[in-house]
């Protein structure tokens, strides 16, 4: 079986903690691995690491790829060069995997999902699996536990073999139709996991969407997995449910027997987490007095609360976030508006984390930034340039050893260095205790983007 990952996506919801250059699916919310790496790591439970392919837009694509490499250097990344939702997404992955690989059944997955009972999830693509192999596309539907208004609804008919003839897809609804959906008993959840044939998706792009069939039958995958721009420009940005599962009338359900949260929300994140007496859920230095059933996060400040009930805090570097819980899907609001201030806290977390080590920025303004860096013993930059901003470094702690346009220099605590634009660089930290780095960058145009990679021994060239 082949398997696609939808990582995609801002995590607007889980805002100021996901952000648009890290969302949700690369954070480490529930364990030790990131939500992206815990599908991957569950898909395994069934396929080969070769058989599953993330896709991803421009912005994310190394991180998806070095997470992924990290558990297994065989899965595929693919970058979306915009973003165009989840339908043709979909359509070009399985694309991809038609040229390379052939018909088979396949299933498709979010990133952002959380479910602990890899082997109850594994039995219940095993039935889905049946199905699929009888030209149906399977939808794999949670069972209602209460009427949650922040997720789309999936009516069935009768019943199918060991699942469910699909009536039809329901928007999100309000609390009252929520409510009468979750008794009703024929209403599910819809997951997001879809599972079929290849050949049998794109038979249905092709009869109801084919401006996109058309536009992933111009993509050649035959000399790597690169999506063309010129052609994925032209894709009409449309959700999977909205341009097929709406309008096919052989679409299946199948009960998923597994736990099932998506994320999506605070309000969800508080209900996988463990509560203490009061019915709290705490992370980082939090202070609660006659505090009940809320969700208080700090990511570096102390964090005092009193009196409250059923409430949301988050702290983090450069934000502060606070809802009632039954609002939490409001916070997508909250980044709407920001995102539409041009905030930078929509974007990167001050401190981000790179497999190296990470950086904090300090400062910023028109044409400059100002961050440090820290790089891990025996660990090294990339080799690369940039085309529209200069760096100046100075060491504050440790021995750099930095390559310049095929120069080697050692540049100690109190010295410092110009990278001038366009040069090819490295900084690295062979040696055996932490290196800090204070970089200032200026140019017309500063950003993570701005980065050309000629090597990289995380594979993100």
């Amino acid at each position: 079986m082949k398997a696609v990952i939808l990582a995609g996506g801002s995590g607007s919801r889980l805002w100021p903690l996901s952000r648009e250059m890290y969302p949700k699916q690369l954070l480490k919310i529930d364990n030790e691995l990131s939500l992206l790496q815990s599908t991957f790591k569950r898909l395994q439970t069934f396929t080969e690491g070769k058989n599953i392919t993330a896709i991803t837009n421009i912005k994310n694509f190394s991180d998806v790829k070095l997470q992924l490499n990290k558990l297994d250097s065989s899965a595929v990344t693919i970058a979306e060069p915009v973003g165009r939702n989840t339908a043709p997404a979909i359509a070009c992955s399985l694309e991809y995997l038609m040229q390379k690989q052939g018909d088979d059944l396949v299933i498709i997955v979010p990133s952002d999902h959380l479910i602990k009972d890899c082997a109850a999830f594994a039995k219940t693509v095993e039935t889905g699996a049946k199905l699929a192999q009888k030209n149906f596309i399977v939808t794999f539907g949670v069972k209602p536990s209460y009427p949650e208004t922040g997720y789309g609804y999936i009516k069935t008919a009768g019943p199918l073999d060991e699942g469910f003839l699909v009536e039809k897809f329901v928007e999100k609804p309000d609390f009252d139709t929520a409510v009468k959906y979750a008794a009703d008993g024929s209403y599910y959840w819809n997951s997001g996991i879809f599972m079929g044939k290849i050949s049998v998706f794109l038979e249905l792009y092709k009869k109801f969407t084919p401006e996109i069939f058309e536009c992933i039958k111009h993509l050649d995958f035959s000399t790597g997995n690169k999506i063309d721009y010129s052609i994925y420009e032209n894709m009409p940005s449309i959700s999977i449910d909205y341009a097929i599962m709406e309008k096919a009338d052989n679409i299946a359900l199948v009960k998923l027997q597994s736990d099932w949260n998506d994320l999506g929300s605070w309000q969800a994140l508080y209900d996988a987490k463990e509560k203490d007496s009061n019915g709290n859920v705490t992370s980082g230095k939090v202070l609660l007095d006659n505090v009940k059933n809320s969700f208080i996060y700090s990511q570096k400040e102390l964090v005092a609360v009193s009196g409250l009930e059923d409430v949301i805090i988050v702290e983090t570097e450069d934000a502060i976030m606070a809802c009632k819980r039954d609002k939490s899907q409001d916070v997508k609001n909250l980044y709407t508006k920001l995102k539409d201030q041009a905030s930078e806290t929509v974007q990167l977390h001050k401190t981000v984390f790179r497999p190296w080590g990470y950086y904090t920025c300090l400062n910023s303004g028109e044409g400059y930034l100002t961050k440090t860096i820290c790089v891990m013993p025996n660990n090294k930059l990339s080799l690369q340039s940039h085309n529209h901003r200069s760096e100046h470094w100075v060491v504050l702690e440790g021995k750099a050893l930095v390559i310049l346009e095929d120069k080697e220099y050692i540049v100690e605590a109190g010295d410092s260095i110009d990278i001038p634009l366009k040069a090819k660089h490295s900084l690295q930290n062979p040696y055996d205790t932490e290196l800090k780095v204070i970089e200032v960058q200026k140019g017309d145009y500063i950003s993570e983007d701005d980065i050309i990679r000629y090597n990289d021994i995380y594979g993100r060239v």
